[in-house]
Formats: C-alpha cells, sequence, structure tokens
C-alpha cells in the first residue's frame, strides 16, 4: 500500500502540468488553433511524466549498480527534441506555399512542454508564472500585435 501511496504524489506534478497546460490548450482552442486544448494537456502532462519517471530511475536505480547511467538532462533534452518535432508537424501542416503559418501553435506547444518539466520537477511557483507569462504573450499582446496590423479579432487571422 506504500508504493500506491508513493506513485500517486508522483502524480502531483503530472496532474499539475495538466492543469496548467490545459490553460494554454484553452487560449489556444478560444482562437480556434488547430493544437488545442487536448493536445497542450497531453504535451504539458507527458513532459512532466517522463522527468518523473526520470528522477524516479535515478533515486531507484542511480547509486545501487554504477554500470547503469541515468541522465536527467538527456530526458530534458529527449523532451525538448520530441516537442520540437511535434512543432515543426504543426508548421509544415499549415504551410502552404503561403509563407511561415503555424510558428506561434509550435511555440506554444515548446511553452507547454517547459511548464511540464517544471511540475515534473515539482518547480510549481515557476510553472504557474510562466503559464501566466504566456497566457499573456498569446492573448494581451496577441490582440496588440492584431490591433497593430489593422486586423480583426485573433480568430480571424493565422498565426
Amino acid at each position: 500500500m506504500e508504493t500506491v501511496w508513493a506513485e500517486l504524489r508522483l502524480m502531483q506534478g503530472v496532474v499539475a502540468a495538466v492543469l496548467l497546460s490545459s490553460m494554454i490548450g484553452w487560449e489556444r482552442e478560444r482562437v480556434r488553433r488547430s493544437a488545442g486544448l487536448r493536445t497542450h494537456m497531453l504535451v504539458g502532462g507527458s513532459a512532466a511524466l517522463f522527468v518523473v519517471l526520470g528522477e524516479t530511475l535515478i533515486t531507484s536505480f542511480g547509486e545501487a549498480d554504477d554500470q547503469v547511467r541515468f541522465d536527467l538532462i538527456g530526458i530534458l533534452g529527449a523532451v525538448v527534441s520530441g516537442v520540437s518535432f511535434l512543432g515543426a508537424g504543426a508548421i509544415f501542416s499549415s504551410n502552404k506555399g503561403e509563407g511561415a503559418k503555424g510558428l506561434t501553435t509550435a511555440a506554444g506547444l515548446l511553452a507547454t512542454a517547459g511548464v511540464g518539466v517544471a511540475c515534473g520537477l515539482h518547480f510549481y511557483v515557476l510553472a504557474t508564472a510562466s503559464t501566466l507569462l504566456f497566457l499573456f504573450t498569446l492573448g494581451v499582446l496577441g490582440q496588440l500585435v492584431e490591433r497593430s496590423h489593422g486586423r480583426g479579432a485573433p480568430e480571424d487571422t493565422d498565426d
């Protein structure tokens, strides 16, 4: 039973990541972008899960056998590479010879992964403050940019 409670404590980071990522995803869903609520929740939650798993492997097996090597930095690199690949797909699939589109979506996915990593490391204040900063960037600054370009509401334009 103690193992179950220990694993539930590990879930705190994943749950926090999913909740914070949902805020970013909801903003993207609100302006009708291709990567919305569920995508951002999955990216943030899985980034946190990979970090939690890596940290658990290091603490459980890292000192038991010096032949086994665990590298949390390597896990972070893999998360960034995976999300960057996903973001490149978002850019590529939305770019049909009309210039670069989907860059904000790709950047939002990378930012969401960063929030997930912070939650996985149990840096909840950093993750929350970063989420609020990203929401400000996407929402308020996005609207200011749209108005300065003489366009309508953000949902009328592409990334």
